[in-house]
């Protein structure tokens, strides 16, 4: 199992509490990045928001994409997965920064492509804002241009929603015997979402959820990846797809017993209408295509955490986690408050039971 987690780039998780000591700048992302590698994390999850999901809208939020390239100045092995939605980004530009942070971190960028849920935030920041197909759509239109741009010397492209003209990317992104390009994570439950990813990505990531439901959903992406890579082979001969690998966002609660740690779950799960948060949260319900109801207590703390189970003493939360390794989740995208704290907690307590 590798160990990721979410910078909190929007100063904490928790939307019912103000400060969670762990506020939204440049001086904590770059401790919290600094000592995870040093207690043996894996890769961390900058999410791409221009407004603050979590604390409200007039709170403060880091941006991804130079946080990013400031992170890969400092850290050594961290991997950077940064959030990134095609709305946002003109593709071959972005592949030109991306390519430029991948090499300052020598290798070390990956992408999480998403397509968007925020209707208000692309309002207030003048951006057009697809409904939920077209939305899949234009990413698939998007990532062809992203990876042209990354493998081909000149790349031109004449899609539905982007053209490029000879376009000259140099340098590209670093590559080995093990890489082409950075890794492409997607998430999604739609049926055009997972067509999507199961054709064009890398690795798929999920919202939390228990191993029994996490399971089937594995097995699903599994046979389509099968699938895109015999479709794909009939159309043109070549090397089929590499497996997909999975991760999934979980909230963990490590504590001495399962009563102090069902007492800190109470503590963080008591949002109610009116909470910064909320508003949000209705807007993400009405433009995501879930495969379940989401309740506001999975949404207290985002990603449907809480689901996973990572909840209990050390034994109890390692024992979870080989569960979910068995069932073929690789990588665990972490979530806790404060962050650092209870990371250093779950490294020291956790990670040694599980191995």
């Amino acid at each position: 199992m590798r160990y990721g987690y979410w910078l909190p780039v929007f100063g904490g998780w928790l939307r019912n509490v103000h400060d969670e000591g762990m506020d939204a700048s440049w001086e904590y992302s770059s401790r919290l990045a600094r000592r995870s590698e040093e207690l043996g994390y894996a890769l961390t999850l900058v999410a791409e928001l221009y407004l603050n999901d979590i604390k409200g809208i007039d709170a403060p939020c880091l941006d991804a994409w130079s946080t990013a390239a400031a992170l890969a100045a400092v850290t050594e092995r961290l991997e950077l997965m940064v959030a990134v939605r095609p709305t946002f980004h003109q593709p071959a530009i972005l592949a030109k920064q991306a390519a430029n942070i991948d090499r300052i971190s020598n290798g070390r960028l990956s992408l999480n492509v998403v397509s968007s849920w925020w209707r208000d935030e692309a309002r207030r920041y003048g951006v057009h804002f697809d409904e939920h197909d077209d939305r899949y759509a234009r990413t698939e239109d998007w990532l062809s241009v992203l990876d042209g741009a990354w493998r081909t010397p000149r790349f031109s492209h004449d899609g539905r929603y982007y053209r490029t003209e000879e376009t000259v990317l140099e340098p590209k992104p670093v590559s080995s015997a093990t890489r082409v390009r950075p890794t492409i994570y997607a998430g999604g439950e739609s049926e055009t979402a997972k067509s999507l990813i199961t054709r064009r990505c890398d690795a798929y990531v999920m919202h939390g959820d228990p191993p029994d439901r996490i399971a089937p959903k594995i097995a699903d992406m599994r046979r389509r990846r099968e699938e895109a890579s015999a479709a794909a082979s009939e159309k043109e001969p070549g090397p089929p797809l590499a497996p997909l690998s999975f991760g999934m966002a979980a909230y963990s609660i490590v504590r001495d017993t399962e009563s102090e740690a069902r007492d800190e779950l109470k503590r963080v799960t008591s949002v109610v209408p009116g909470s910064p948060g909320y508003g949000n949260y209705l807007e993400f319900i009405r433009n995501s295509k879930l495969d379940q109801q989401l309740s506001l207590e999975d949404y207290s703390v985002s990603n449907r955490g809480l689901r996973a189970g990572l909840v209990g003493t050390p034994e109890q939360v390692a024992d979870r986690i080989r569960a979910f390794e068995e069932v073929g989740v690789d990588l665990l995208l972490l979530q806790c408050s404060p962050q650092l704290e209870e990371m250093e907690r779950f490294a020291a307590q956790v990670m040694p039971l599980a191995m």
